[in-house]
């Protein structure tokens, strides 16, 4: 530790000329842009960005838990080019090891500010062989607390207040939009929490009147992990986490609504959450749930992930380990080459996703170029493998009928859904940038336009002709209004998804080295071209706010609605007034813009 804190010295001491004493009452850093006057957070080199003996104090109140940031593709180049001045880095074993590791989703989560899919962070270090090319920051943050207790955070939070400093929460990574990250800010990372209680029965005198068995978690807590837990509980139980392994559950996941496995059966996350720690904007330590503070409690449950406060632990229903039944289907080009013949596979396959929800299932589907429908798996939560094939039947007999070539693996009986989530669900890979959007399509709109639904699946392959074949898709069939003992509004997830079927997420790659100008049509194409396709196809679906891009001319309305947004807008006035927290297109952050080419947080004066 007393080695670490050197090395902070050492660096932020370079920058030490710059920088001066922080006014004693914070203000808005003075900037211009575009010819408009900005008030902003303070970053290094403004007058306002703390001293040197501040840091220190703060090391020192966080037990030496606080570093500069350096991002681990620094071992691999010459030198580190921060903002707070140029150190070397290269280290050869350890580039090495970085390299080996890279791609491998658990270990970029234990990093401190790495995240896993790299376009938000402006892939401004990378990997290389070549020592020699250049390192910098990207919109990662400055400084980082790896925070060990509550009043690590605590202080972390305090002092962003006193500093007028941008504060990030950082738990695992897995952030499509960029919420995890921002340049020069201070980073508080949460992923050291894992602490995990499970509840034999929530008392009465416990909140919501749910005497049910359940699990108290901390921040960082991922759901495999998790799972894991829960079915060597006695007995075995289970609940509802991300399909994706290392998704931290108290977090972002159930803070934007929180889909998996069971979200057809028990909806979302947020619906089945009990009780949450927090820390509040103004450092308080509260609880929030249907007795204490209600209304914070409602916001925590679907109204925007790093928003109200930050996270210290969350409680949420558990339900009983049940037999469980998987399947899957394929159609590619071991089977097929006639694009035609394919699409329309796709299309059959399509028309049946209400058919699942209604049988209880959870159906998790990609489509890729140049021909490959991978369904992988089918989930039948509680059913038998013979329940599932009857559910099947249907689909394979129209895809036989049509003469379209398809392969079914054998629908297998699990003694659990954990030992099927074992079997039948991949790991994910750390991937290199590509902007990411979504849209959620509604059961209305498949039944009478599927068709065009499907043209707008081949719209989201190829958006254009120098984008051929280059899009990617990754479809999620569940429907969070398929269980009738769900009480409308118990979450602020957006009324319309529990009319919904299919969760569509579709990418775009961005060239490791693009133009501002590259970026700023890649963004159109995604926004003008395959979001419009997508809303035009399923006009009465909704956006989920941890999956879809941000920049939409109406994201209130496409995350949460007009009888939701109010409110939420409202409860972010209340509990975070000066504007602690931020992240892209989140409720009550309108008045807040990230200007001079992505790296200023502002409000126009």
């Amino acid at each position: 530790m007393a080695k670490m804190f050197a090395f902070l010295v050492a660096v932020a001491c370079l920058f030490q000329g710059t920088a001066a004493v922080g006014p004693s009452k914070p203000h808005l850093s003075p900037f211009n842009w575009n010819g408009k006057s900005y008030g902003c957070r303070c970053y290094p080199g403004d007058a306002c960005w703390p001293a040197q003996k501040e840091w220190t104090k703060l090391n020192s109140s966080v037990s030496g838990n606080l570093a500069v940031l350096v991002p681990p593709e620094a071992a691999c180049h010459n030198s580190f080019n921060g903002l707070l001045g140029t150190i070397q880095t290269f280290d050869a074993a350890k580039c090495a090891d970085v390299t080996a590791r890279y791609p491998t989703e658990q270990w970029t989560n234990e990093q401190d500010a790495t995240m896993l899919w790299k376009y938000t962070t402006n892939s401004s270090c990378t990997l290389t062989t070549d020592p020699t090319t250049p390192c910098g920051p990207g919109y990662y943050g400055t400084y980082v607390i790896r925070a060990k207790t509550k009043n690590d955070i605590k202080a972390g939070v305090d002092f962003a207040n006193k500093h007028n400093l941008r504060v990030i929460v950082r738990n695992t990574g897995h952030d499509f939009m960029g919420r995890s990250t921002g340049y020069g800010a201070l980073i508080i990372n949460t992923h050291s929490f894992q602490d995990a209680e499970f509840h034999k029965s929530w008392k009465p005198s416990k909140p919501g009147g749910y005497t049910g068995t359940a699990v108290t978690i901390a921040a960082g807590v991922q759901g495999r992990a998790l799972l894991r837990q829960a079915i060597a509980q006695t007995p075995p139980v289970t609940l509802i986490t991300g399909e994706c392994p290392t998704v931290g559950i108290a977090g972002g996941f159930v803070q934007g609504g929180g889909h998996g496995m069971l979200t057809t059966t028990h909806g979302f996350a947020a619906d089945n959450a009990l009780s949450f720690e927090v820390l509040t904007a103004d450092g308080k330590f509260v609880t929030a749930n249907d007795k204490k503070n209600p209304d914070l409690f409602y916001g925590l449950k679907g109204g925007g992930p790093g928003n109200y406060g930050i996270v210290l632990s969350a409680s949420f229903k558990t339900f009983a380990e049940k037999p469980s039944a998987g399947a899957t289907l394929y159609i590619n080009a071991t089977l097929t080459t006639n694009s035609n013949l394919f699409w329309e596979g796709v299309r059959i396959f399509h028309s049946f996703a209400n058919d699942f929800v209604d049988a209880g299932l959870y159906v998790l589907f990609t489509i890729a170029p140049p021909g490959t429908l991978r369904i992988k798996p089918f989930v039948a939560f509680d059913q038998t493998a013979a329940q599932l094939e009857a559910t099947l039947s249907p689909l394979k007999a129209a895809l036989t009928a049509a003469g379209v070539p398809f392969y079914s693996g054998p629908t297998n009986q699990y003694d659990s859904l954990f030992s099927l989530y074992i079997d039948l669900f991949d790991d994910e890979s750390a991937g290199p940038p590509f902007l990411t959007s979504g849209w959620m399509i509604a059961k209305q709109d498949i039944e009478t336009n599927n068709d065009e639904i499907i043209s707008a699946f081949k719209t989201g392959i190829s958006p254009r002709e120098d984008f051929t074949n280059q899009g990617y898709l990754i479809g999620h069939l569940f429907g969070p209004g398929h269980n009738t003992a769900i009480p409308p509004g118990i979450s602020a997830t957006n009324p319309r998804f529990r009319h919904n079927t299919n969760l569509m997420l579709y990418n775009l790659p961005v060239p490791v080295n693009a133009t501002l100008a590259q970026k700023a049509d890649i963004q159109s194409l995604m926004t003008d071209t395959l979001d419009r396709a997508m809303k035009e196809a399923s006009p009465n679906g909704c956006a989920y706010v941890n999956e879809a891009d941000p920049i939409r001319e109406d994201w209130q309305g496409e995350f949460w609605g007009p009888e939701v947004y109010p409110k939420l807008k409202s409860l972010k006035k209340k509990w975070d007034p000066k504007g602690t927290f931020y992240a892209v297109s989140l409720p009550g952050t309108e008045v807040w813009e990230v200007i001079d080419y992505g790296r200023r947080l502002c409000k126009l004066l």
